[in-house]
């Protein structure tokens, strides 16, 4: 049975990091397969979605320079592909304030399109429902399906849309080192086929065990990131702020994504004594829960 439908909720959509990214074969459509372990951060950018029944609208405010138009905005659209999916007669005014570094690997847009997959289900009283919600998410972007699941953490392949659920990690501090460039997702695949042109790409042994793979201390040896080595050989300060967060007391230190956020996590993180300048830093902790969807009336 569907939920009762509400008119005004609210959500947070959380950052996201990589523990793990490994990139495989290259499709005959140019899309290369992934694998990678999908972790939940409490940085959250804060929604709200409202049923009107006029014209809808984007309001954004917060961290954020020029958005452009509303139809370039993943949030917005992920609201109309929502509606065309159920057939929704009204339309919605979302309320957007970010807090989540833009173009730096962590996910921002993508958690913001989730976020509202979410809100359009509560507000619809589940027209679509989990499974019809994270199809629909699939069509947005290969991290917005993990983004929309309701589980902090999770091991996905393809290009995002095969997901294992995992039991959560226990929560740990997480220091995000931000530098003051972004790193364009299709250039760093180029640069990955740059790289391995005319070679053969490395098998990787490991076997993953989904209950090791929730316990940090067997996680450690499956952590890596396959962009990490290409996006630092055309941009020093990664390999700097890979080092930084090791020099700040992380257990772990790493590029999230393609980059440009390198993250650092462990049990008693301080600041690092010297960045590359311009560098942003924002302290929160991994997630262990995803939060929920809150009715305002």
């Amino acid at each position: 049975m569907s939920a009762a439908a509400a008119s005004h909720v609210r959500v947070r959509a959380q950052a996201k990091i990589n523990l793990r990214l490994r990139v495989l074969a290259q499709e005959t459509s140019g899309y290369h397969q992934l694998e990678t372990l999908f972790l939940r951060l409490d940085l959250a950018d804060e929604i709200t979605v409202r049923r009107v029944q006029g014209p809808g609208a984007l309001h954004v405010s917060g961290t954020v320079a020029e958005i452009g138009p509303p139809d370039h905005n993943l949030a917005w659209r992920a609201a109309q592909a929502y509606r065309a999916a159920c057939g929704m007669s009204d339309d919605v005014e979302i309320t957007l304030i970010k807090h989540i570094p833009i173009g730096g690997g962590l996910g921002g847009g993508s958690a913001d399109a989730g976020a509202v997959l979410r809100a359009m289900d509560a507000l619809t009283g589940g027209a679509l429902g989990e499974r019809a919600t994270l199809a629909l998410a699939a069509t947005l972007g290969a991290d917005v399906p993990f983004l929309t699941l309701g589980q902090p953490y999770a091991l996905a392949w393809g290009r995002g849309e095969r997901l294992l659920p995992l039991a959560p990690l226990d929560s740990m501090p997480c220091l995000l080192m931000v530098p003051p460039f972004a790193v364009s997702t299709s250039a760093a695949f180029g640069w990955v086929a740059e790289d391995r042109a005319g070679t053969m790409v490395a098998a990787d042994t490991a076997v993953l065990v989904p209950g090791e793979l929730s316990d940090w201390n067997h996680l450690l040896p499956f952590i890596g990131n396959d962009f990490e080595i290409v996006v630092a050989a055309r941009h020093p300060a990664i390999g700097a702020l890979v080092a930084a967060g090791h020099d700040a007391g992380g257990r772990l230190s790493m590029l999230t994504g393609s980059g440009s956020t390198v993250f650092a996590i462990g049990d008693s993180l301080g600041q690092p004594a010297a960045l590359p300048p311009g560098t942003q830093t924002v302290m929160t902790r991994t997630a262990s829960h995803v939060e929920p969807v809150h009715r305002i009336h």
